[in-house]
């Protein structure tokens, strides 16, 4: 029965992001701020759907539940759902992220030595998650692959089960997408992108427990956000930029803004997140060389796609300039 949870995780969210989509005015509605790449409100009830998707595949293998996953997910699903609605407080929302990081350190029984850099993994990957869920089929796509990726290495070490949950969450999210694409009918909201990223961490710690990978992999699995979002976050520290300020800097948003659009620009994720996460799975069985090496290369890689980004992001701003004197 296993192998229908993907099946059932696609269905369900599917049919209810469309069901969750006919009322145009609904309660949830994404209205267009400093941050946003659309200019009319959009539903953001697809988190809704993602995650009863995502439970609904996972039912039959609920006797593989790793609680001290299931439930964090279950509580960060439920105050983002409440801070959609109602706005939180950045301190509440950060509190039930650090509560929901400790417990899968708890219940992973993680060593002394790497409480504080799981801590801070899981953290930072539940909160980087949303912040790079702003431009159409971006969150979801980066779902489908990263969770099937950890899914094939599940099935490289024959744990059938583990590959199961990982696969319906990437069902889950290819249900999604099909109402997401450009043009998107719906989003995510906070209440799929937070327990979305919180789930890339945990059983990114978990496989690493388990012994099926080394501690990089998921990272590098899911580099194409952990890049952009962390060398956004650096270069605004630096410019002293007020984090909780919404804004449209992050390496995603500018190749839409210069004219990529979001189809060209998911696509080219796409390919990006492909190719990091096959070379991930490659890398598994090389020696702690080679996996230096590939390393070095994929941080190589992101260095120059950044530079390209932001040299042509400032010809971007100087044409715009030289149109508005003319």
């Amino acid at each position: 029965m296993n192998h229908y949870s993907p099946l059932i995780s696609a269905f369900v969210t599917l049919l209810l992001t469309l069901i969750l989509t006919l009322n145009k005015e609904g309660l949830l509605q994404d209205i267009p701020n400093d941050r946003s790449l659309h200019s009319e409100p959009i539903p953001r009830t697809g988190g809704i759907a993602l995650m009863a998707g995502i439970l609904s595949g996972w039912m039959l293998m609920i006797q593989f539940w790793a609680w001290w996953i299931v439930l964090p997910a279950l509580g960060l699903f439920v105050l983002s759902l409440v801070d959609d609605m109602r706005d939180l407080a950045p301190r509440t929302r950060l509190i039930g992220h650090f509560i929901a990081a400790m417990t899968v350190i708890y219940g992973s029984g993680v060593g002394l030595y790497w409480i504080l850099p799981v801590l801070l993994y899981i953290v930072w990957m539940t909160n980087l998650y949303n912040f790079m869920d702003g431009a159409d089929g971006l969150a979801g796509g980066m779902a489908l692959f990263g969770f099937s990726f950890y899914g094939l290495a599940g099935l490289m070490h024959n744990d059938e089960n583990f590959a199961m949950m990982n696969f319906s969450i990437g069902a889950a999210a290819l249900g999604f997408l099909y109402h997401n694409f450009n043009p998107a009918k719906v989003f995510m909201g906070d209440a799929g992108s937070i327990p979305l990223g919180f789930l890339a961490a945990a059983y990114g710690v978990l496989g690493w427990q388990q012994g099926y990978w080394p501690f990089w992999f998921p990272i590098l699995v899911f580099s194409p956000f952990v890049a952009d979002a962390t060398f956004t976050l650096l270069k605004r520290l630096q410019r002293k930029e007020q984090l909780s300020q919404a804004h449209r800097n992050h390496y995603y948003q500018r190749l839409v803004q210069m004219g990529w659009g979001h189809r060209n620009t998911a696509l080219a994720e796409y390919l990006l997140m492909f190719l990091a996460g096959a070379s991930a799975l490659w890398g598994i069985n090389l020696d702690v060389q080679g996996q230096g090496n590939l390393l070095a290369w994929w941080g190589a890689i992101y260095l120059g796609l950044t530079m390209w980004v932001d040299r042509s992001w400032m010809r971007f701003q100087a044409e715009k300039q030289n149109e508005a004197k003319e």
